[in-house]
C-alpha cells in the first residue's frame, strides 16, 4: 500500500489532540506535531501539550524539542519532519500530522520556498526596530521594500512581516520574489482532515480551556517567564497578557479577558487560513467513526477528494 500521511488540523481548542491520539491507535503509528508552541520545552500550561499519559501511549515528535532561546523556522521544520516521517514510513505506511499552524503544515505538505540563511545580525536589528517602534515600524518597512508582499501579508502578524523583511534586507530582493508557490513533489499521499464545529460553540470552548489553565496555574508559570519576556517565543497568547499585568498596566481579570480574546481571534485567523485549502475534508470532532470510515475509503479506492498524490522527486 502506498505511504500514507493523515493531516489533522483545525482551530485551538477544537479537539485535534484526542481525535490524533485515536487515530494514533488504530493506525498503530507516530504523531509529528505541527503546533509551533508546542515546541518549546518550558512552556507547559499555556501551550495546551498532551497529557504525560497521552505522551506516554503514543510517540510522539517536535514536542519540548526546543528551548525558547532557540531559533526555528517552517523551512528546518519541513526538513526535519522529512526525516522523521522517512523512518516512520519504513515500518509502517501510515503516520500522522497534528496541529494547527498553518505555515508548518504547509512546509511538510507541499515545501516551501528555499530561502536564504538570515545573519543574527539583521534579525536583531529588525527585533530592535519591533521593540522601539512596534509592529507599525515593521509595516511602514515592508510597504517601502516590498508593497507586493504588503498588499497580501497579515499586517497582525509580526512574526511573519519580520521573516520577510529579513529575507528581503538579506539578498536586496523583495520577499515577494522568493513565493514560487509551486508545490514540491512528495513520494506520499496525504489526506487533510479538519476539524470544525459552530462558532459559538468553538468560543465556549476556548475560554472554558482558558479557565482551566488558570486553575492549573498558567499565572505562576508566565510570571516566571517575565524576565524573558523579548524572546519570540513567549509573544503569544496567553503568556504575553499576563506580561502587561505584571507591569502593572492591567488588571488579572483583564488580562484573562484578554486571553480569552486574543485565543478567539486566532481561532478565528486559523478557520480563515484553513479554508482556503480545497483538499480539506471537514468534520466536526463528534464524528469519529465517520471520519475513520472516509479514511479508511480513501486508503482502498487510492484517490478521493481531500488527497493527493505527487511522484517521488
Amino acid at each position: 500500500m502506498d505511504k500514507l500521511l493523515i493531516v489533522v488540523l483545525g482551530p485551538t481548542g477544537i479537539g485535534k489532540t484526542d481525535i490524533g491520539i485515536d487515530l494514533a491507535r488504530h493506525f498503530n503509528t507516530g504523531i509529528i506535531s505541527s503546533d509551533s508552541r508546542q515546541m518549546y520545552r518550558e512552556l507547559k500550561i499555556g501551550t495546551a501539550k498532551p497529557s504525560a499519559q497521552q505522551l506516554a501511549e503514543v510517540k510522539h515528535y517536535f514536542i519540548d524539542n526546543l528551548s525558547i532561546n532557540d531559533y526555528y523556522n517552517a523551512s528546518l521544520f519541513e526538513v526535519q519532519a522529512l526525516e522523521v516521517l522517512d523512518g516512520l514510513f519504513k515500518t509502517n505506511n501510515c503516520a500522522l500530522l497534528v496541529g494547527g499552524s498553518g505555515l508548518y503544515i504547509n512546509a511538510l505538505c507541499q515545501g516551501i520556498d528555499d530561502l536564504p540563511t538570515i545573519d543574527p545580525a539583521v534579525r536583531q536589528q529588525l527585533l530592535d526596530k519591533f521593540h522601539l517602534e512596534g509592529i507599525e515600524g515593521l509595516r511602514l518597512l515592508l510597504k517601502n521594500y516590498d508593497p507586493e508582499y504588503y498588499a497580501q501579508a497579515d499586517l497582525k502578524n509580526h512574526k511573519r512581516i519580520l521573516k520577510a523583511l529579513e529575507v528581503t534586507l538579506m539578498t536586496g530582493k523583495p520577499y515577494s520574489s522568493f513565493l514560487t508557490r509551486e508545490r514540491k513533489n512528495r513520494d506520499f499521499k496525504i489526506i487533510k482532515i479538519g476539524l470544525n464545529r459552530p462558532r459559538e460553540e468553538l468560543y465556549q470552548i476556548i475560554d472554558l480551556r482558558v479557565d482551566q489553565m488558570i486553575e492549573a496555574g498558567l499565572v505562576d508559570e508566565a510570571r516566571k517567564f517575565f524576565p524573558y519576556r523579548n524572546l519570540n517565543a513567549l509573544n503569544t497568547v496567553g503568556y504575553k497578557e499576563f506580561f502587561e499585568y505584571f507591569d502593572h498596566k492591567i488588571s488579572l481579570e483583564t488580562a484573562i479577558s484578554l486571553i480569552k480574546r486574543d485565543s478567539r481571534r486566532y481561532a478565528k485567523r486559523q478557520i480563515s487560513w484553513f479554508m482556503r485549502d480545497k483538499d480539506i475534508t471537514w468534520f466536526h470532532p463528534s464524528q469519529k467513526e465517520e471520519l475513520l470510515n472516509f479514511i479508511l475509503s480513501v486508503q482502498k479506492q487510492n484517490t478521493v477528494l481531500g488527497i493527493y498524490s505527487r511522484p517521488s522527486s
